[in-house]
């Protein structure tokens, strides 16, 4: 088993816990084994800003080389400005990827929790199922999924005003990743995820990720974030924008 300590210097905007983690889309066969990923980051400030921030995630995988890969991922941040806590959030989620009698096409399932404080989401759970297509190669070293999908979510708001929410979403993505090298990558994410009983209420995702070889098992991470959310809970802002410069050190 690996273990990855990802070490990270913020920069700019620090309120991105995912950043931490790689969004490059995993393959069967590409890690053959158990695999593990431990990452924190922890930030003080004392003097003219009093600050502190603590982020934190583990994932652990299993891929089976031929016929399926599973992982799965816990992670949580929490925050403070002159001793006012301003985040705390939770994320955990678990994937099972199996091979299909077609070539390009795999099956998948998930379940996925979650809560955020400052977005008024107390509870956030959901279970869904789907499948993704493998594109052709349309650049060199480069690997592309599409899939599709439909998930159950529940969610329960920590604010009075909003009512708890069961809904059936459609699930939709694109996930690519480029190496320049054996050690370097870019990757992208696209979801978009809307009700089906109400296209207009819908949630969209972007990722990207560049990540560069520096010396040996050092590595620079530098990543762009934006979400949106079109109906959230009221008083909360319909999205959400980071970005994260990370050192990685991985052995």
């Amino acid at each position: 088993m690996r273990f990855f300590v990802f070490l990270a210097l913020l920069l700019g905007m620090q309120h991105s816990l995912f950043a931490l983690v790689s969004i490059a889309p995993v393959e069967i066969g590409a890690d053959a084994g158990w695999s593990a990923k431990l990452g924190v980051s922890l930030e003080s400030k004392r003097g003219n800003t009093h600050k502190d921030n603590h982020k934190g995630f583990l994932r652990i995988a299993y891929d089976e080389n031929e016929s399926f890969v599973t992982w799965g991922e816990i992670s949580g941040e929490y925050g403070e400005s002159n001793e006012v806590r301003d985040t705390n959030k939770l994320f955990s989620h678990i994937r099972h990827i199996h091979a299909t009698p077609l070539q390009r096409i795999n099956a998948e399932a998930f379940v996925q929790m979650q809560d955020d404080e400052f977005k008024s989401l107390k509870n956030r759970s959901l279970a869904g199922a789907g499948l993704r297509y493998k594109l052709h190669e349309f650049l060199e070293n480069g690997t592309g999924f599409l899939g599709f999908g439909a998930f159950h979510e529940q969610i329960r708001y920590s604010s009075n005003v909003d009512p708890h929410e069961k809904n059936q979403r459609l699930n939709t993505y694109f996930a690519y990743s480029y190496a320049f090298d054996p050690k370097s990558k870019l990757s992208y994410n696209f979801y978009y995820q809307p009700k089906l009983d109400d296209m207009n209420d819908y949630i969209n995702y972007h990722a990207a990720e560049l990540k560069l070889a520096i010396f040996g098992t050092l590595f620079l991470q530098l990543s762009i974030n934006y979400e949106e959310d079109k109906k959230p809970a009221i008083g909360v802002r319909k999205y959400d924008f980071t970005q994260n410069t990370a050192l990685v050190l991985e052995f």
